[in-house]
């Protein structure tokens, strides 16, 4: 392969996921990492890559424009030991009588399927996968938000969620995020997602964000917290520790969840 031709597919792949790795590109491209890193250092020089240990992100400059999210059945297949493990420790969480706000998720559903059997909880959420969830549940008091319907993520979003959000007051929100990043934090690929995770994020008593270890140094379009905002991030053993302790150097506590 020519070197040109890497060097796109590798500005493709920073665009797309918003980060790489050079043990990743090693595999992939059947390359030596010193020609990996020249490869990284070339694109850092033209703008489109910052590296950092281990890889590179993408810069900050570069204009991506947004792809469609994958569907919430194409997210449940990923990585679901992993997040079905978050699901259930997050889920322990929970208390009685307690009110509880979800957004719409692969990971938030696996928080919901463990809710299913808790007793006299108070569900709000506006997405409708973590409402079919939790519909079995006799003891459940279930508040679906109305809006439009997005169908990548089966929730309904602007412009009534954010209003009706407001209305509440919860005792914890868990919310799912699509990217991780030190410098922009909790991120979205979604605008209007973003938006319900803020308003959702207003009216609760305790922040918690439940994302597995691919999540870890991408980012999404847009962020909708930072670390400040967010008490607790339910993670896997899987998660890069180095990252891990510089989370919680940032005053939120990270739970490491083992995999069954």
């Amino acid at each position: 392969m020519l070197v040109a031709e890497r060097r796109k597919r590798i500005k493709a792949l920073l665009m797309q996921d918003g980060s790489v790795k050079v043990a990743d590109l090693v595999t992939m491209f059947e390359v030596s990492e010193e020609t990996v890193r020249r490869d990284l250092h070339e694109l850092e020089r033209a703008g489109i890559a910052l590296k950092n240990y281990g890889g590179a992100i993408l810069a900050d400059e570069v204009d991506v424009a947004p792809t469609p999210a994958p569907s919430v059945q194409q997210r449940k297949v990923h990585l679901a030991v992993e997040k079905d493990a978050i699901g259930r420790c997050a889920a322990a969480m929970v208390g009685t009588e307690q009110v509880v706000m979800l957004d719409a998720g692969s990971t938030t559903s696996c928080v919901a399927r463990y809710l299913a059997d808790s007793e006299q909880v108070t569900v709000v959420t506006n997405s409708i996968t973590v409402a079919d969830s939790l519909s079995q549940n006799q003891h459940a008091s279930v508040f679906v938000l109305g809006g439009k319907l997005h169908p990548n993520f089966m929730s309904l979003i602007a412009p009534y969620p954010e209003e009706e959000i407001r209305k509440f007051s919860a005792d914890i929100v868990f919310l799912g995020a699509s990217g991780i990043t030190l410098d922009k934090g909790f991120t979205s690929v979604d605008v209007y997602e973003a938006q319900v995770k803020r308003a959702m994020i207003e009216v609760a008593r305790k922040v918690v964000v439940v994302a597995d270890h691919s999540k870890f140094e991408k980012r999404g379009l847009v962020s909708f917290s930072d670390f400040a905002n967010v008490d607790v991030l339910i993670t896997s053993k899987m998660a890069d520790s180095e990252i891990v302790k510089q989370i919680e150097a940032m005053g939120v506590e990270v739970l490491l969840c083992e995999l069954s």
